[in-house]
């Protein structure tokens, strides 16, 4: 009993937590489903301990009448044969009938997101109904809120775990093969996602967020995707284009509309309207995006991008500025 009391208390904190990453705080169909059947088996396992344990503590300490019923070969069948295959039985239809709810898809998708884990980012298409790439973006993942959405989940190097547990369950990213996951979220908001298989170095770094937008404003955001970014209207926004051309950033990077059509880093198209910088470790700032160019390798190491640190500060801040106007 002191245990059970030891394990309720432990879950405490991580019940008074639920919100952007917490599996207690569903905000997706899945998700529910995934909560309900926890609850079922974590309620199952609770009755099903406290019972044993009282018939425990009754044959050790109980009168010497009720120990000697409890040592009768009908308690033995019926408390170590019967009541577990029953019991056991009913949680594995329960937990089979959830998880077949769960892989349903007689609807169509509203999307179909190709995600692929990077070392340690994430590269984010949207496809159309052939599988042919609309346009690129990175580290972060709009849907339609109330719709379903198709996840196509692959890896460019090692095995990834795609998890955000606001929407669903984990799902593994296996190189040379694409695993498929179907989000719906409920409602919208902010849901902040996790690499949850063991990648590297910057494994823990590796985050990304999905944002469930009304299907109004996901139409909005789409339609905005498939236009260039507008040319820059400022001397120091245009200053910042021309240092990010003739500084080679597009032998990396790709900017819609521009020479730029890198396709090793993330694509940067949309980069200042992202929630996050460097796969969800720094606010999405103009001081942050100088940080990053200067000197990456102090933030976040061994990712892919070297130090940029030629710049005088007035050709740092246009740079910054112009990444930070690309929404």
């Amino acid at each position: 009993m002191p245990l059970l009391i030891l394990f309720i208390l432990s879950c405490l904190p991580v019940l008074s937590h639920a919100g952007m990453q917490s599996v207690f705080d569903p905000k997706g169909i899945d998700a529910e489903q995934i909560l309900n059947l926890s609850w079922v088996m974590f309620i199952g396992g609770g009755i099903i301990f406290i019972l044993v344990m009282l018939l425990v503590l009754l044959a050790l300490f109980g009168p010497a009448g009720m120990r000697t019923s409890l040592s009768k070969r009908g308690w033995i069948i019926g408390g170590g044969i019967v009541f577990p295959v029953v019991v056991l039985t009913g949680l594995l239809v329960y937990s089979l009938i959830a998880a077949n709810r769960m892989v349903q898809t007689e609807k169509p998708p509203a999307a179909r997101i190709e995600i692929t884990g990077e070392l340690w980012w994430w590269r984010v298409r949207y496809l159309d109904s052939r599988g042919h790439t609309i346009f690129e973006t990175a580290n972060e993942i709009r849907i339609p809120s109330g719709r379903p959405v198709d996840l196509l989940l692959k890896s460019s190097n090692v095995i990834h775990s795609f998890w955000v547990p606001n929407l669903g369950g984990k799902i593994d990213m296996l190189p040379g093969h694409t695993n498929r996951q179907r989000v719906q979220a409920t409602q919208t908001g902010v849901f902040r996602g996790q690499c949850a298989e063991f990648c590297g170095a910057q494994h823990a770094k590796m985050a990304l967020y999905v944002v469930a937008q009304t299907p109004e404003e996901y139409e909005r955001w789409f339609a905005a995707r498939l236009q260039p970014p507008p040319e820059p209207d400022e001397a120091m926004l245009r200053l910042g284009k021309r240092l990010f051309l003739d500084n080679r950033c597009g032998l990396c990077h790709a900017v819609r509309g521009t020479e730029a059509k890198g396709a090793l880093g993330p694509d940067l198209s949309d980069v200042g309207g992202r929630q996050s910088l460097g796969a969800g470790i720094l606010p999405n700032k103009r001081g942050a995006i100088a940080g990053w160019i200067t000197d990456s390798q102090q933030i976040k190491p061994g990712n892919k991008m070297p130090a940029f640190n030629q710049f005088s500060g007035e050709e740092l801040r246009a740079l910054s500025a112009y990444l930070e106007s690309l929404k």
